[in-house]
């Protein structure tokens, strides 16, 4: 079986590389944007027609929220265009389709976790743009699921793990958002989760089942519940101010609550997924080893 992952040097395409290895019978086939412009049609053809692809994970993504804002035309291209060429194209392949989207599709101004028959109202171009790119892969293949996450952060990248780490260290105190409230992610979870979906479907086909899928750690923090921890497992002595949202004003609205129900993902597919914090103290033990 060969697998198709875009997107190779983003967090998600490097825990699936560093996973790859308990899947020695499948063949992976990671590209970014240097082997594999996916906003190319021509160029996404060609590959499809040179390599026999069964799966592919599309793990590419725009994720710069505020730039979206005045970068539209940029963002669309890679959340929107490149997804649709993917669903095209995998379609003509005979392959199935794993697509990655966001909690940025709601209006984030829930107070129970968001199902996936909750009305999508996303409030900034970031979310429309991953929006767009969802209709648009069920639109053109119908194998195709897409998994929505929230709060990622890995070893792997630029993200809020690593930023608190590194600011906790320069500074004896940070103000951190209180009133913002959802799930982080470990996006080496998402990975194995990916790839067990794919497991089941490879012993038996009949158990690929299509549809729009939530993905987060399980349990609820604001971003200062997540400050919290991290620097109380790394040991970091920084004092941890709980602010609100309006004393960091942003181009883009950030959802105030986008805590996701993973209901449907665990039943349909017998996944298992690790409390938020137990999976940060596996990260945050990995970066310590580096």
């Amino acid at each position: 079986m060969q697998i198709l992952v875009t997107g190779a040097y983003g967090q998600l395409g490097n825990e699936l590389n560093e996973l790859q290895g308990n899947y020695p019978e499948w063949k992976f086939l990671f590209t970014d944007v240097d082997s594999l412009d996916i906003t190319n049609g021509t160029a996404v053809q060609k590959y499809f027609v040179e390599n026999n692809i069964d799966f592919v994970i599309n793990c590419a993504a725009y994720t710069a929220v505020d730039k979206a804002e005045s970068d539209k035309e940029a963002a669309a291209k890679v959340n929107a265009l490149a997804p649709e060429l993917l669903g095209f194209y995998s379609k003509l392949s005979g392959a199935k389709l794993i697509h990655v989207s966001t909690d940025y599709v709601f209006a984030g101004d829930a107070n129970q976790p968001y199902s996936e028959e909750n009305e999508v109202n996303p409030q900034g171009i970031y979310g429309q743009t991953k929006l767009d790119g969802e209709q648009n892969c069920i639109r053109e293949n119908g194998n195709t699921v897409i998994i929505r996450t929230s709060w990622l952060y890995s070893t792997f990248g630029n993200n809020f793990v690593k930023t608190m780490l590194r600011l906790g260290k320069e500074r004896g105190e940070l103000g951190v958002v209180f009133d913002q409230v959802g799930t982080p992610t470990y996006a080496r979870d998402l990975a194995s989760s990916i790839l067990q979906i794919i497991q089941v479907s490879e012993k038996d086909a009949a158990k690929f089942i299509p549809g729009v899928y939530h993905f987060s750690n399980e349990g609820v923090a604001s971003w200062y519940d997540f400050a919290k921890e991290i620097f109380e497992i790394s040991g970091v002595a920084c004092k941890v101010n709980p602010v609100l949202s309006d004393q960091f004003p942003t181009p883009a609205k950030r959802p105030h609550f986008s805590v996701l129900n993973k209901t449907k993902i665990k039943e349909t597919y017998g996944i298992e997924i690790p409390y938020w914090s137990d999976s940060l103290k596996e990260c945050i033990y990995k970066l310590e080893q580096e």
